[in-house]
């Protein structure tokens, strides 16, 4: 039986910020400013192209970076190391600028202190993403890019802490729930030093001996408490718990991935998974979510868009569309969790509403959903990982200079046939992490027959892992990707 503990022994993990260079890099105050810059830049030449840049979306930065390189590099990081984007994020280097000069009093509203705003927009993102067709369009998506920076610009300029990052960015949403499948987590080194502190400055923030009021290092602005922290949830890597900790206390540490996902203790700043609704729906909508971005490029989805066109004798995209997305994100989701559920409950030892058994055994689609984006992502990212060279230099040629050379218009990526492997391997992968979550739960959970209450969770991966491995073998839009140099 697999054991999860999330009380993994520290002392023998690896702690990044112990690492030669990497580790005093990481440490180094001005580190995530000097991370944001180059990220910036790109952002707003992105922008500046895509406004400005050529109608086709293959030769144009805002579109080859941003769907194909950015989502594509943002998913081997986080399998790879963790929630280093967040880092990295550009959006925050505009938004600590301002904070220098405007200084925010408001509180978040306290109802909406959850998940289910950045759900919808999490939604409405992957909706005009397909409505708009942002790959084939430069200009929508540097306007996309825009919006990202307004949004954290205007909230984090009137609420206090990291409420955009917490509770409003689908970016950020989508990189906390990938990133609990993830190697490396923000940890204590040893709770017995945090035992013996009193400042608690890794969430209040260290203070000026002479004057105690005045913050001189951030604490965390997610409001998580190292000592009590699990996981990787609503944790940006944004470091501000190391650069506090006045014992040098906190580390980038390894763990067992999607160990977070099994117990169920109380977390600080999370709460207690089991218990938190809009978390499970945001799992929800990751995993569906995955399945249903994917399959809206390949071939199939047009011939269903045309029975359906034609069955509500319609002529415009925008109402097959939304019913596509209420079938795969509410009706499917809510059928196929509550048939699993009402079969748990019916050989559980525990006694829970269906509403939530669904709730508590959602997290273990997490490795399967993961793996869905990773196989979606990874075929763009590697058929067009030299795409962004040719599109640079004509960038660079449009401002008159030759420095980088001519357009290679010929540089694309691996062949889709040798990138299908790789699909395969990182579905596989995501169904097996999902079937050994699952199991754990049960085995965490129950009492009495775990193996039963396994079984309709391991049939619901089961069903799902087939559906993207169907979705794999059709054929797939090259969305993105240069075309010949004719």
């Amino acid at each position: 039986m697999l054991q999860l503990d999330l009380k993994t022994n520290k002392a023998a993990s690896i702690d990044l910020l112990r690492l030669p260079l990497l580790g005093g890099l990481l440490k180094w105050r001005h580190a995530r400013t000097l991370l944001q810059i180059p990220l910036f830049v790109i952002a707003v030449a992105m922008i500046l192209h895509g406004l400005f840049g050529p109608v086709l979306a293959p030769r144009n930065l805002a579109t080859t970076l941003t769907w194909i390189h950015f989502r594509g590099a943002l998913v081997m990081v986080l399998l790879f190391a963790g929630n280093f984007f967040c880092l990295t994020c550009p959006f925050m280097l505009l938004r600590n600028l301002t904070r220098k000069f405007v200084h925010p009093v408001r509180n978040w509203p306290r109802r909406l202190r959850n998940k289910w705003f950045s759900i919808s927009l999490f939604v409405v993102v992957l909706f005009v993403y397909e409505w708009f067709d942002l790959w084939a369009s430069p200009w929508w998506t540097a306007w996309l890019i825009v919006m990202f920076f307004a949004g954290a610009l205007v909230i984090d300029s009137i609420f206090k802490h990291a409420t955009f990052c917490k509770f409003v960015c689908p970016i950020g949403q989508f990189n906390f729930v990938a990133a609990t499948v993830s190697p490396f987590e923000v940890a204590v080194r040893d709770h017995d030093v945090c035992t013996q502190c009193r400042t608690k400055d890794c969430i209040r923030g260290a203070r000026a001996p002479e004057a105690p009021l005045v913050v001189i290092q951030r604490g965390c602005e997610l409001a998580l408490f190292q000592p009590r922290k699990v996981g990787n949830l609503d944790c940006t890597f944004c470091l501000d718990c190391v650069q506090a900790c006045p014992y040098d206390n906190v580390g980038i540490m390894s763990r067992l991935p999607a160990e977070e996902l099994v117990r169920d203790p109380l977390r600080s700043g999370v709460g207690v998974l089991s218990r938190r609704k809009d978390l499970s729906a945001l799992v929800v909508v990751f995993a569906f979510g995955a399945l249903l971005n994917a399959f809206a490029m390949v071939s199939p989805v047009y011939v269903l868009e045309q029975r359906l066109a034609n069955l509500f004798a319609v002529t415009t995209e925008l109402p097959v569309l939304a019913f596509i997305f209420a079938l795969f994100l509410i009706a499917e989701p809510v059928l196929l969790l509550g048939i699993a559920a009402w079969i748990t409950r019916s050989v559980s030892s525990k006694q829970r509403s269906l509403v939530s058994t669904a709730a508590r055994y959602a997290y273990a689609l997490v490795p399967l959903g993961f793996g869905i984006w990773l196989a979606h992502y990874s075929f763009h990212f590697l058929t067009g990982v030299f795409t962004f060279i040719p599109v640079t230099q004509a960038a660079v040629a449009e401002l008159g200079s030759a420095i980088v050379g001519q357009p290679r218009w010929g540089l694309t990526g691996m062949a889709p046939n040798v990138v299908q492997l790789f699909e395969f391997g990182f579905i596989a992968l995501g169904l097996l992490g999902s079937l050994l979550v699952s199991y754990s739960i049960a085995a965490t959970e129950e009492l009495v027959h775990p193996v039963r209450v396994f079984v309709p969770w391991a049939a619901l991966s089961l069903l799902l892992a087939a559906a993207a491995f169907w979705v794999l073998l059709q054929p797939m839009e090259m969305r993105g990707v240069v075309l010949g140099s004719g």
